[in-house]
């Protein structure tokens, strides 16, 4: 299927979701794909995106198979759509997490997506790979079987250590709320696996708190929160929940 292109002409698409500049959309029925099958398309919002955003569709295609549906939703074909770059992903029928953020979750649901995610990303860096943008956006869940897929891989890294130079803000590379202090650039320290389990804590938090652990106002804020802010304990926003967790 990976080397077969996906014609997208006659499909409609329904959004699922408006992240930044991308937006994903599903399909039903597209031309190389099975019967009874869908998938999933990402695309930039704008009809003049920018390089950078094409070169996130090229990196995320490029990693195809270095995943597993196991635990990642794969590329399946780069191709456009009315003239834009267009992205397929299977589609395991699951949903995404971003639906059930900004609401506090069951305390033992969030234990299950938090495992199922921490397996996924434990898959992603023996893999050798840093995903920089792990958020309630980039997971789809299924709450009948408790699977947990990962998607985003648009700044995902091939590299165990890295280290970004400081530099605006508003020009990081990756999703300030749930952002890593050494990712920001703004740190004399190396970005590694580590960084993807500050931004999964950062997602635990808001799916049992219903809340960001940090609030701000512009990029700059949100550079110093993750630096040098502390949050507030989770059990002073919600009393249920338990001391151990």
């Amino acid at each position: 299927m990976d080397a077969a292109a996906v014609d997208l002409s006659s499909d409609q698409l329904e959004a699922v979701l408006e992240d930044g500049e991308f937006g994903l959309y599903r399909i039903g029925g597209a031309a190389n794909l099975t019967p009874a099958r869908s998938a999933l398309v990402v695309m930039p919002r704008s009809e003049h995106p920018r390089p950078q955003a094409i070169r996130m569709l090229e990196n995320e295609h490029s990693l195809r198979d270095e995943l597993d549906s196991a635990w990642a939703i794969r590329s399946l074909d780069l191709t456009t759509r009315e003239g834009r770059a267009a992205l397929v992903l299977e589609d395991p029928g699951g949903e995404l997490l971003a639906r059930r953020a900004g609401t506090p979750m069951d305390i033992g649901e969030v234990l299950r997506v938090g495992a199922g995610l921490a397996i996924a990303l434990r898959q992603l860096h023996v893999r050798g790979l840093i995903h920089k943008d792990i958020k309630p956006a980039n997971v789809m869940t299924d709450g009948t079987t408790g699977q947990v897929w990962l998607r985003g891989f648009g700044i995902a890294s091939r590299f165990p250590r890295e280290r970004h130079l400081p530099q605006p803000p508003e020009f990081i590379s990756g999703t300030l709320p749930y952002m890593a202090p050494e990712q920001t650039g703004w740190m004399n320290r190396s970005i590694d696996a580590r960084s993807d389990l500050y931004a999964l804590g950062v997602v635990l938090y808001e799916l049992l708190t219903g809340r960001l652990p940090f609030t701000a106002s512009d990029p700059m804020a949100w550079v110093h929160a993750h630096i040098a802010g502390r949050p507030v304990p989770p059990v002073e926003r919600r009393p249920a929940i338990p001391e151990v967790v």
